[in-house]
């Protein structure tokens, strides 16, 4: 197996792009927006650069990566021929149905269907294919070419074959499968979104600031970054969307997103990718006067 097409040209598509690429497989970048595509190709070149700066790759080994991927922008030219297709499209059902549609339609026979959503019934993708055995999640942890884990997730309906197939090609990537069952949002995000939004519920409630409530989590708990910095990291919306999908799906009023978070959203302040999120990243400001404007 060599050909492996991505569909999704943004944070996670380009980044499993480029993971596949490294390893020596050819890959087929495919997203609908020529600008994603300009934008997807710079920052794995600024990523490969990084790696190199930091002595993990050599110069010779990102132009072999480089010269692995082409990028597309129809999924028409380049999904027959694929030995392997992995969807990293944004986190939206009828989205992610349409795509799952018309790759039943263009695949060729056998070929496993992958997605890589975070939340989304794999069980519910494969129903609108005739090939539910061979549709499968296989969730990269972000940013994906550093994050050692990826969830695979097996539908209802997934063979024992797509399982160990998508298993194998992990180890390859030199990651670490962990399968799961689906359920909304799998093991990563039904623990880690509660999370966020009880972070964001403690800001809109004037408990403590925004700096306050990473600077618990990073000091007393050890995490890496603090709740509210990683969901501008995740990005906002995806938050939402996420938490949106948990608290459909199973009912519960503890998986309801925060109103702060839904405003937040409705606004535009998405994060890192709008400029500005908890954390204002088109300039310097602290986070003390930041959480002014949110604390009710």
């Amino acid at each position: 197996m060599q050909k492996v097409v991505v569909l999704g040209g943004g944070t996670m598509g380009n980044g499993i792009a480029h993971t596949f690429a490294q390893y020596g497989f050819k890959v087929s970048l495919v997203d609908i927006s020529h600008k994603m595509l300009e934008e997807a190709q710079k920052k794995i070149e600024s990523n490969l650069d990084r790696m190199i700066y930091k002595g993990n790759l050599t110069p010779e080994d990102k132009l072999k990566t480089l010269n692995h991927i082409t990028f597309h922008e129809s999924m028409e030219y380049v999904v027959p021929d694929a030995e392997f297709i992995i969807e990293a499209a944004t986190e939206n059902m009828e989205v992610k149905l349409n795509i799952f549609r018309q790759l039943d339609q263009l695949a060729g026979p056998g070929v496993i269907l992958a997605s890589n959503t975070s939340s989304i019934s794999i069980s519910k993708i494969a129903s609108v294919t005739r090939r539910p055995s061979d549709v499968v999640g296989m969730h990269f942890m972000n940013p994906v070419p550093l994050m050692k884990l990826v969830e695979i997730i097996k539908g209802y309906n997934t063979g024992l074959s797509a399982i160990e197939t998508v298993k194998q090609l992990c180890s390859k990537l030199e990651k670490i499968p962990v399968e799961v069952s689906d359920y909304p949002g799998f093991v990563a995000n039904r623990i880690l979104m509660p999370m966020i939004n009880e972070a964001i519920y403690s800001l809109y409630e004037g408990v403590a600031g925004i700096k306050e409530i990473d600077t618990v989590m990073k000091l007393g708990m050890a995490h890496p970054m603090g709740p509210l910095q990683l969901a501008d990291f995740i990005g906002l919306d995806v938050c939402l969307s996420i938490l949106t999908i948990m608290y459909e799906g199973f009912r519960n009023p503890k998986y309801a997103p925060c109103p702060l978070l839904i405003n937040m959203v409705t606004s535009g302040n998405l994060g890192c990718k709008s400029g500005e999120g908890f954390y204002d990243y088109t300039e310097t400001k602290k986070a003390e006067q930041i959480s002014k404007r949110f604390i009710r």
